[in-house]
């Protein structure tokens, strides 16, 4: 197999957690395996493969995407957060994380970071959701420790807080 080198990769520049960064990526690796790899990004998990669980959810200019059916070389001069993004410059953590954790809305935490970007995302648009259209929106992932009632208070009560 012949070794790749940059000429045949493709450069990509985007906004990765608010800073300007650039890369070089095969054209067939995926979103989720270049932020891991490449940016050493381990906020992101990769479960399924297939976009099922939800576990690699990052923000591509806000939209909650599941960053393991996104090839890398799409971003290209897009802004993508991920879970990391969430806390301030000090490690101070966010309301949502902070209600996360006083609500055990986490138990094994594998989860937790895509749940938290499609919750930041879904709460831009949907500042007032009540119980059904949270729960509609953490169907979309796939949580085996904690029974979602935990995720559902947390984010009750950062709605009521913010």
């Amino acid at each position: 197999m012949p070794q790749l080198n940059q000429e045949t990769k493709h450069k990509i520049n985007f906004t990765l957690n608010g800073k300007a960064v650039s890369g070089y990526t095969e054209p067939r690796t995926l979103l989720s395996d270049f932020l891991r790899q490449e940016m050493a990004l381990m906020g992101v998990h990769v479960s399924c493969e297939h976009g099922v669980c939800g576990s690699c959810t990052v923000q591509i200019d806000g939209k909650a995407v599941r960053s393991c059916l996104t090839f890398a070389v799409q971003v290209e001069g897009r802004a993508v957060d991920t879970v990391e993004s969430l806390a301030d410059e000090n490690g101070e953590l966010s309301d949502l994380q902070i209600a996360f954790r006083k609500h055990h809305g986490l138990q094994c935490g594998y989860c937790t970071p895509g749940i938290l970007m499609s919750v930041e995302a879904f709460l831009e648009i949907n500042p007032k959701p009540n119980e059904d259209e949270i729960r509609e929106m953490l169907s979309g992932h796939i949580c085996r420790c904690t029974g979602y009632t935990g995720m559902v208070k947390a984010i009750q009560d950062v709605v009521e807080t913010r």
